[in-house]
């Protein structure tokens, strides 16, 4: 039975703290008089257990709290980073 819980796609941008990551979410939305796309962007913090990396396409889903600010959870890593040898 599926649930009804909210599910974003977002890139990770922080990967600094232990089973957590900001996640960046993009909205572009045509301005209703000037015709133009504008984005704005909002970041969330997630819990992931997954170890998904800066860059990643991850999908998050609504949770319960876990803390004061971490209110999602990395259900998917979409598309994993690109690693650069240099």
């Amino acid at each position: 039975m599926p649930n009804n819980r909210k599910r974003l796609v977002g890139t990770v941008v922080s990967d600094k703290m232990e089973k957590t990551v900001v996640v960046a979410i993009e909205n572009r939305k045509m301005h209703p008089v000037y015709h133009k796309v504008v984005s704005s962007t909002r970041k969330v913090m997630a819990h992931d257990e997954t170890g998904a990396g800066i860059g990643a396409l991850v999908r998050i889903v609504q949770s319960r709290p876990l803390s004061k600010r971490k209110r999602w959870v990395v259900e998917e890593v979409l598309e994993a980073p690109e690693v650069v040898v240099n």
